[in-house]
């Protein structure tokens, strides 16, 4: 790789991170040790990254991001009960474990894309339209009852149809339930 930061040279499309036995990272981008709250905003600043380990080049990116939702569930306000946990490390090992990171992710995407359209249309509202806004009986509980009820409803489409896949497939090898 060339020099990153010179006038007129294009940055690499992903930002590399190394990350050394001492547990330190190193920001190959800026040619110097950051910190975990660093890699963060990266990850809020929408930088495209990679950590890989320095010495075996594994990717190590994943875990990096685990430490920091670690980090962040044990700081003041959690994002996750202990019960959403529960129920998270349930789906390991189970047959729906693809289909249930494949839904939180969707999921996730979709609460993102309402955040940011709301936050767009925010941008063109006054302060007097924000104010009637936000008094007719918070309408923010509506879109998000109806999210939630979208959400469940996929869920239990979801479900179902993997029911009906278990069943067939259990009744082609004769077994009924």
């Amino acid at each position: 790789m060339t020099s990153k930061k010179a006038s007129g040279q294009a940055k690499p499309a992903q930002r590399v991170i190394k990350k050394y036995p001492n547990r330190r990272l190193y920001d190959t981008d800026t040619s110097t040790y950051i910190t975990l709250a660093e890699v963060k905003q990266l990850v809020l600043d929408a930088e495209p990254f990679v950590v890989r380990d320095a010495k075996t080049n594994e990717d190590l990116t994943r875990s990096i991001l685990l430490q920091i939702i670690l980090e962040e569930e044990a700081g003041g306000a959690p994002m996750f009960s202990e019960a959403a946990l529960a129920n998270i490390i349930r789906f390991y090992g189970h047959a729906m474990q693809g289909f249930m990171g494949s839904y939180l992710e969707k999921n996730v995407q979709a609460f993102t894309d309402f955040q940011q359209q709301l936050a767009a249309q925010s941008k063109v509202l006054t302060p007097e339209m924000w104010s009637q806004f936000m008094n007719v009986q918070n309408p923010i509980q509506g879109v998000m009852g109806n999210y939630a009820e979208q959400s469940r409803v996929l869920f239990e489409k979801m479900q179902e149809q993997m029911q009906k896949n278990a069943e067939q497939m259990l009744g082609a090898f004769g077994v009924k339930k």
